[in-house]
């Protein structure tokens, strides 16, 4: 399953780099000009899990395939891209596609790279992008009140709801306030996820700083995360640059790069593991012979939800999970050791998966 994340930002702040790091390509042009990218670039990158190693070394199977992310660098948005100033709705058509947003805010100075705007002010560059943002969601919103109004006035009761929930959209939007503010009923929250709101996505601030800020940023970052947290969001704080650096090294050399740098890990692993935190995904593995594999869910699947990203098939006819947790396959050297040692338990539908469980599905076909 995975997750898509959409990269966005001002131009030239280093989203466009932050991609070919992250995906350790040069797929995306990183040119010092606004509007360098043009078309959407689009990235799969394999989620970094120690524990995905150490079953490989127990199982040897003939074939690994790891979790994987999709990250979409998408054209850098201006003032007025609600009204087609700069790529306009060819940027926000895109964001739509995403499950959530990484949004690449400038935090370092110096001037060979041009700002847009000319000088270095995070909080004015979220602002700019967060109201072009909702401005358009104001306008998907204005349209479809004006047709839930009048079914309403015929004696939809359905409608009626649905006109409430978008009155109160409607005043955050019109405040340039993120949809995700608006507290919707479970039962009703379909209505909301039809308009494919760009301001309704969960959102990962990214602040791009220098080298010399690494780890703990700099006073745009405090800035940064202050704004996040009012929105309950993540920020991560990165080097694009030393990003881009480690992209190009060896795998066996990228420790011992970041160990001089004093970096427990790098940024793009900080950054999938908010973005796993964001959306609140897990992990589960499927390990035999022919293949050890690890599957993305999200926290409080039951196990017929998890045998559903398998196949929909096994979730239609799921049995049972044959299910061993990952700290006891290990210790027990694979599944046969926990099954001889009574580790391997037999769980029902109504069993909640937790994250690292080795799991294998019955079902009827």
């Amino acid at each position: 399953m995975g997750f898509k994340c959409g990269i966005v930002g001002l131009p030239n702040v280093g989203k466009s780099t932050l991609f070919n790091a992250i995906t350790a390509s040069e797929q995306a042009a990183a040119a010092n000009y606004p509007f360098c990218t043009i078309d959407k670039n689009t990235g799969t990158v394999v989620v970094p899990d120690p524990r995905l190693d150490a079953l490989i070394e127990i199982v040897k199977p003939v074939r690994v395939v790891p979790a994987t992310m999709q990250f979409d660098d998408i054209a850098g948005l201006v003032a007025g891209a609600s009204k087609n100033e700069g790529l306009g709705n060819k940027f926000l058509g895109h964001i739509r596609e995403s499950d959530a947003i990484a949004h690449v805010v400038r935090c370092f100075e110096g001037g060979d790279v041009i700002h847009v705007t000319g000088n270095v002010d995070p909080q004015r560059d979220i602002g700019v992008i967060q109201t072009e943002l909702a401005l358009k969601d104001l306008a998907t919103v204005d349209v479809r009140l004006d047709k839930s109004e009048k079914l309403a006035r015929s004696g939809d009761k359905e409608e009626k709801i649905r006109v409430d929930i978008l009155k109160q959209l409607k005043v955050v939007l019109d405040e340039a306030k993120p949809a995700r503010f608006v507290q919707v009923p479970p039962q009703h929250e379909h209505m909301v996820r039809e308009l494919m709101l760009l301001t309704r996505k969960p959102v990962l601030y990214v602040c791009n700083v220098a080298e010399s800020d690494l780890p703990d940023g700099n006073k745009h970052c405090e800035t940064v995360k202050r704004i996040a947290a009012e929105e309950g969001a993540e920020t991560v704080i990165i080097s694009v640059k030393i990003e881009q650096e480690i992209s190009r090294l060896p795998a066996a050399e990228r420790k011992e790069f970041l160990d001089g740098m004093g970096l427990k890990d790098s940024g793009m692993d900080r950054l999938i593991q908010a973005g796993y935190r964001l959306l609140g995904l897990r992990t589960y593995f499927t390990a035999g012979v022919k293949e050890v594999r690890a599957w993305t869910i999200r926290a409080g699947d039951t196990a017929p939800m998890a045998a559903g990203v398998i196949h929909t098939d096994f979730e239609k006819g799921f049995i049972r999970a044959e299910t061993i947790s990952y700290a006891d396959f290990v210790a027990c050297g694979g599944e046969q050791g926990a099954k001889d040692k009574g580790k391997l338990r037999t769980e029902g539908k109504e069993y909640v998966v937790q994250d690292g469980d080795v799991m294998h599905f019955r079902f009827n076909v």
